[in-house]
């Protein structure tokens, strides 16, 4: 796998009857697409409780920090796809500029994290669909939750096969009551503790807060973990690039925007509850998780409690629809690269969506929901601890790409330098470092929630590394059944292209 002289431009985006529709939707619903995967209100009340169980009233400066990488990465992102709009992004992009072998492996990792999450998500917003109007025995039944999941993903599934389109209407709507409820949620718990009614021993509001160093050391590296996973899914504005108008620009925009649009919405809720009911109350509670939420909705929001439980019930929901979409297009690129069998880059004539890889994503996503949870919840938890591991190697492999691609060019400009080649390092070296720091500790099967050892280490790290032993397999498995993929050549970025990614000219 040698690096050539040669240059290589944008994947071809003519239209045509088995395309991706160009021009289906326009920025505002790449951005709310690329809001609406990362599940705003489910991460937040998943992940808040264990940072401020680790970091205490350091958690919103634990949340900023974990925003550094993901923005120099989503620079990445945006810069990569000005030369290549390729629906395959991480595996397109390395592939391109690292050759195929790394391109396959990322486009694996991409794949894979939607599988892993699709169906618990589904349960969730389940669960707290049927919390928020009343049917509080019924979310306790695990048949009806199960069934309830898998005839949601279904249903999700219908909507990204039926258009791009439909998915951005859907996905404004879901977006729009999500964020708005969260939004909400922090607001009254801010004015309740400008008029006093704190929980006794909540802490004043502090600047200090937002020194992510303050508690140090490994509780540090867990609180950047956890907050890793609250960012992830942006990219996913990025996958639609080919059925987005301006498609050059517009995704990668929509994707650096929506992390910053979390940043603020993560930062001030987390600043809003820890003053309002203090990090005792949330650290003896962290083990609750995404349910933590409406334990203090009534504390906060009185008979208004249910506007909390239809945040994280939409938020649940508009993730579980995309978390497929970057799933299926990588698939699809994949397939029309020749990288796996050609069936999977089959688009509908009608819908002019992927239909046959989006079913495969939903497919296998329930398969897997169904085998784990129904085995032991506890190890279908520990499969999404393990998305840690893929998040990470997929997000550093995109930034390292980036330098890479742009290699001859970075030096034209101090704004190529920073923007193209050391902000994307960067953050690909914090990413590497997170996921060093992960394997280590998950390799303790006390940090696991079944809390046994699988082959002598803990399960999230039996998961993650078999996901990638399960990828390599199959790719040299493919490459003895098809060579054709792995003729291609890693390239530089086409210098007519350059100036106007480094310089925004149209």
């Amino acid at each position: 796998m040698g690096v050539t002289d040669s240059t290589v431009g944008p994947a071809a985006n003519e239209p045509g009857p088995t395309t991706l529709k160009p021009n289906a939707i326009g920025f505002v619903d790449a951005l709310v697409i690329g809001l609406a995967a990362t599940s705003p209100a489910y991460s937040l009340a998943a992940v808040l409780g264990p940072i401020v169980a680790l970091v205490g009233i350091n958690a919103p400066g634990v949340l900023l920090a974990s925003f550094v990488p993901m923005l120099l990465i989503a620079s990445a992102f945006y810069y990569l796809n000005r030369v290549d709009q390729d629906c395959g992004t991480t595996f397109s992009w390395v592939t391109r500029a690292m050759g195929p072998w790394f391109g396959w492996i990322g486009g694996w990792a991409i794949t894979l994290t939607g599988v892993l999450v699709i169906g618990s998500l589904a349960e969730v917003g389940v669960r707290f669909g049927l919390l928020t109007v009343g049917l509080d025995g019924v979310a306790e039944s695990k048949l009806a939750v199960t069934v309830g999941a898998v005839a949601l993903i279904l249903v999700m599934t219908c909507f990204c096969v039926l258009g791009t389109e439909l998915s951005a209407r859907v996905q404004n709507i879901l977006i729009l009551a999500q964020v708005g409820s969260l939004l909400v949620f922090g607001l009254v718990a801010l004015i309740k503790v400008s008029q006093g009614n704190a929980a006794t021993g909540a802490p004043a509001i502090s600047l200090a807060w937002l020194n992510p160093f303050g508690a140090g050391g490994a509780a540090l590296t867990g609180g950047l973990l956890l907050g890793v996973f609250a960012y992830w899914g942006w990219e996913s504005a990025v996958n639609l690039n080919e059925e987005t108008e301006d498609s050059a620009s517009a995704p990668g925009r929509a994707g650096v925007l929506s992390t910053v649009i979390l940043l603020v919405t993560y930062v001030g809720v987390a600043i809003a509850l820890v003053a309002a009911v203090g990090t005792e109350y949330l650290t003896q509670n962290a083990e609750e998780e995404e349910f933590i939420f409406a334990l203090i909705a009534t504390d906060i929001l009185g008979g208004w409690d249910w506007i909390v439980l239809l945040a994280v019930t939409t938020s649940a929901i508009a993730s579980t629809q995309t978390t497929i979409i970057p799933a299926s297009r990588t698939a699809l690129s994949m397939a029309r690269r020749q990288a796996i069998p050609a069936r999977f880059g089959h688009v509908s004539p009608h819908y002019r969506t992927p239909d046959v890889s989006t079913w495969w994503v939903a497919g296998i996503a329930i398969v897997w929901y169904l085998v784990l949870g129904l085995t032991s919840e506890n190890a279908l938890f520990d499969s999404l601890t393990a998305l840690s591991l893929l998040i990470a190697f997929y997000y550093a492999l995109t930034g390292v790409a980036c330098a890479i691609y742009y290699r001859r060019h970075l030096l034209d400009s101090a704004r190529n330098l920073i923007l193209i080649g050391v902000g994307p390092v960067v953050g690909s070296v914090l990413l590497m470092w997170l996921l060093v720091e992960s394997v280590i500790d998950m390799s303790d099967p006390a940090n696991s929630y079944t809390g046994q050892a699988w082959f002598g280490v803990g399960p999230p790290l039996v998961i993650g590394v078999g996901v990638f032993v399960i990828g390599l397999a199959l790719m040299f498995v493919w490459r003895r059944r098809d060579a054709s993929f792995w003729q291609e050549r890693a390239g530089v970025a086409d210098p007519d292209l350059v100036p106007r990614a480094s310089k925004g000219k149209s």
